[in-house]
């Protein structure tokens, strides 16, 4: 089930975005190093996803959803729409690793997308790494239909 957002679900789906991102910031910490990925991650690799989810929570709730398996939080996404460029974008999003369950990401993307739709907007995009830590999330992103794409690199340098 896909439902709205609620305060009351803010610590569940923080936990579940640290853990899900854990080998992204794992590999991040060693592309990048300890000084930029400190920089980056200022509560921490195992606390900072987290926090980013809460900002998104408290600056558009509206635009967050929550799938529960049998009363339980397994997931959540984030999303905004761009009605004047007539896209919608998926933005952060994550199954709870620990779950056991499959399919709870398509669940969710499929639910954004028929959104999208009844919005009227005219695409959707998404936004991954091209990383071996996001290989899961760009095969559940074409496995959703996703399948044209630009690639992009991201420079970094300490100074």
């Amino acid at each position: 089930m896909i439902r709205p957002y609620q305060k009351s679900d803010l610590a569940i789906v923080m936990d579940i975005a640290n853990r899900a991102w854990s080998s992204i910031r794992k590999m991040s910490r060693q592309e990048l190093g300890d000084k930029i990925a400190d920089l980056m991650n200022p509560y921490g690799d195992d606390k900072s996803k987290g926090e980013q989810i809460r900002r998104q929570a408290e600056e558009a709730p509206e635009q967050f959803w929550i799938c529960e398996e049998q009363g339980k939080i397994v997931g959540f996404i984030t999303f905004a729409v761009n009605k004047s460029a007539q896209y919608g974008e998926i933005l952060n999003n994550a199954a709870d690793p620990d779950c056991g369950l499959k399919g709870i990401g398509q669940q969710m993307y499929k639910a954004v997308l028929e959104h999208f739709c009844a919005e009227g907007l005219k695409y959707a995009k998404v936004h991954t790494g091209l990383d071996w830590a996001h290989a899961p999330a760009r095969r559940a992103y074409e496995r959703a239909g996703f399948d044209r794409k630009l690639e992009h690199v991201t420079y970094y340098k300490e100074l």
